[in-house]
């Protein structure tokens, strides 16, 4: 179970993005962005040492989702994938990843979807997210996930063996209103808010073949 702490980080986690989103091939905001956190949900690390947030920002009517880990050393290879680093109030020096390149977040992230894992709320201890959604149709767990790649929307992975040909699309611009594709084995959904105030809901991964 993670605990949440209410303390200060030095810089935010919106200001670590503002300065990080603008390097990513999805983002097709500005370059000097003015970033409102909007939603999201957690996960809990197994070995409690890893923290996990598939965090929703928006920029204007524009959403984006941001996996990250936040560890409390370096991620041995993972220098490429580093956001940034954080002062935490309680726990020190954080270091920030692009967590489609964190282990422990694609295996959550794959337990979440087979329902081994329940969404956590992003900012109370111990209390499920009930407006994140998940389904799997799968015959038998997934066997992993391949090397993450960036694309203009979305990251993706293959799965790397396994009967059926298998590829994880993770949204990084979120639709209002968007659902699986057809034929989708497994899938993630959940909500926001727009600057306007109102909620929107949407797809967040979805596990497809091809």
């Amino acid at each position: 179970m993670a605990l949440i702490h209410h303390t200060t980080l030095k810089p935010t986690k919106v200001e670590l993005l503002a300065g990080w989103l603008p390097t990513r091939p999805w983002y097709h905001g500005s370059a000097a962005p003015e970033l409102a956190k909007a939603g999201g949900f957690r996960l809990d690390d197994p070995a409690g040492e890893v923290g996990i947030e598939f965090m929703v920002v928006t920029e204007g009517s524009a959403a984006y989702l941001v996996p990250l880990t936040y560890r409390g050393a370096p991620l041995p290879g993972a220098e490429h994938a580093l956001v940034g680093t954080m002062e935490h109030g309680v726990l020190g020096t954080r270091w920030a990843y692009d967590g489609c390149h964190d282990p422990v977040l694609t295996a959550g992230l794959l337990a979440l979807i087979e329902g081994r894992a329940e969404a956590q709320a992003q900012s109370v201890t111990d209390t499920p997210d009930r407006e994140v959604a998940r389904s799997y149709a799968g015959a038998g767990p997934v066997p992993g996930l391949g090397a993450p790649v960036d694309t203009d929307e979305s990251t993706e992975f293959a799965v790397p063996d396994g009967g059926l040909v298998l590829r994880l699309r993770l949204r990084r611009v979120l639709t209002a209103g968007s659902t699986a594709p057809d034929g989708a084995v497994g899938h993630v959904t959940g909500a926001w808010e727009q600057p306007d105030g109102t909620r929107s809901r949407g797809l967040f991964a979805a596990l497809q073949a091809g």
